[in-house]
């Protein structure tokens, strides 16, 4: 009777102990099922996307958001340049696998004192001898983005995002970041 009675506090305490990690582990998998994608930036990160653009004003360099929150078709279209339709391969990411899709990613351009819409990483427009792109990428770090060329694999350089710490795969799921109140 003892060993049966020992066999079953063991086999309750190794399921109690299974479904906690399960729990751990896939727990949110469930949690946020339901949760309908954003159709647009994010409130705060427009808010940083606006300082970005006019504390930049102040040091004389502009810049154009060249692409903000992007549906997954959009994304998907975008994913096939370079594979299934001509073009260069500029994204690796698919349809809900961007901060784009979640309304937490800008992608921006300098633009010229001629009003040019540049990518030249070089460019000095207000010829301070510091190229107008790394101070673009200076300021919005101390805002809190996060600069797509500082990534170690694909590195996307006209890329700023601000996530809330949260992964792709917790977005999937339908975790989000808070709203302004």
């Amino acid at each position: 009777m003892v060993k049966v009675f020992r066999a079953f506090v063991f086999t309750l305490i190794f399921i109690i102990i299974l479904l906690l990690i399960i729990q751990y582990l896939f727990g949110s998998l469930f949690k946020y099922k339901d949760v309908p994608l954003p159709v647009e930036v994010h409130p705060e990160v427009r808010a940083k996307t606006e300082q970005l653009i006019t504390s930049l004003e102040d040091k004389g360099i502009n810049i154009l958001i060249t692409d903000d929150y992007r549906s997954l078709h959009d994304q998907d279209e975008l994913y096939a340049k370079g594979r299934s339709e001509e073009g260069e391969i500029v994204t690796h990411a698919k349809g809900g696998e961007s901060y784009h899709n979640y309304g937490l990613a800008v992608d921006f351009a300098l633009v010229t004192k001629g009003g040019e819409v540049v990518w030249d990483m070089t460019y000095d427009g207000n010829g301070n001898g510091q190229a107008d792109w790394d101070e673009v990428v200076a300021e919005a770090k101390k805002l809190g983005f996060e600069w797509g060329g500082d990534w170690q694999h694909f590195k996307d350089y006209p890329h700023l995002q601000y996530d809330f710490g949260l992964s792709i795969n917790e977005l999937q799921r339908g975790k989000r970041p808070p709203e302004e109140e």
